[in-house]
């Protein structure tokens, strides 16, 4: 079964609905089959509440962004596809350390998820540019993408970086509220521009750069399929803009997120969470990277 017709399997839901809780660690979790289409357990949490902790989620749902209510399957003039990839994993990602702006790689796993998911991409429509975080974590992911999908180079813009996690960054997060309670204290905090001691950002911050970053690359992109590989609290900020009634669950790495940006500045998304392509590798992982803005 496809992503496309996902909704006869798993039709969008109002997030008020009670979330089913995944399981804990390992790093990657073996998938389970629903109907000979990979399922994954799911969870759903506002931006301003932790996940679970240790535990994995992916929100896998399709949207209806046309006009007449119909599904968009082509690229139009009128908008851009932008395919927004979580990053792979890093060893910070297993270990739930919180990285920010600190400049981790990617860890084995990791480049066997990138490699996963470009293959997928490089069967599917045409790529005409791949953009990327300046961190090596997102960029290395690009690169592996980039070369699949038979584009030369990766542009990397460090306004698509995740958010600045200030005193946070480098901290494992369960240690957080004891290591710096102050800092521990802005980051879950519900006010928006509220930054984080140490140099961090507040969201808002976050939201204004990386929204920013992604209506430049629509408006030089018009009608074209673009690829964007960017972080966990980034890729949040971003689903924030383009739904902001709805929460978005969390980012899974090399999760698949597609949004269509419109000439007349609407903003949608296409699909949301897939990570069918690591049916490949035969698992899923539940790093600590996705819960809201760490990774």
């Amino acid at each position: 079964m496809s992503a496309q017709s996902l909704n006869s399997v798993m039709p969008p839901r109002h997030f008020s609905e009670s979330p089913l809780i995944a399981p804990r660690h390992p790093s990657w979790l073996k998938l389970t089959r629903l109907n000979n289409f990979q399922a994954f357990s799911t969870i759903f949490f506002d931006r301003n509440l932790m996940a679970s902790e240790g535990s994995s989620a992916s929100v896998l749902a399709e949207f209806d962004c046309s006009e007449n209510g119909g599904t968009i399957e082509t690229v139009s003039p009128k908008f851009t596809e932008i395919i927004v990839i979580r990053h792979g994993e890093t060893e910070w990602n297993t270990n739930r350390r919180i990285q920010g702006h600190l400049d981790v790689d990617l860890n084995d796993v990791g480049r066997k998820q990138a490699v996963a998911v470009a293959d997928r991409l490089s069967k599917e429509n045409q790529i005409s540019a791949v953009y990327a975080s300046d961190l090596k974590r997102a960029s290395c992911t690009a690169e592996i993408i980039a070369k699949a999908c038979g584009v030369l180079e990766v542009t990397k813009d460090p306004d698509l970086r995740e958010r600045h996690l200030g005193d946070l960054q480098g901290v494992v997060f369960h240690e957080s509220h004891r290591v710096n309670p102050e800092a521990h204290k802005a980051f879950v905090s519900h006010h928006d521009d509220q930054e984080i001691p140490g140099g961090g950002e507040s969201f808002n911050q976050l939201y204004k750069r990386c929204t920013s970053a992604l209506q430049r690359i629509a408006k030089k992109h018009k009608g074209e399929r673009v690829v964007v590989v960017s972080h966990g609290g980034t890729i949040r900020a971003l689903h924030r803009k383009a739904s902001p009634n709805q929460r978005c669950g969390k980012i899974l790495n090399t999760s698949v997120n597609v949004f269509h940006l419109y000439v007349d500045g609407k903003w949608c998304v296409k699909s949301w969470g897939d990570v069918s392509h690591l049916n490949q590798t035969g698992f899923l992982d539940s790093g600590f990277g996705g819960d809201r803005n760490s990774g």
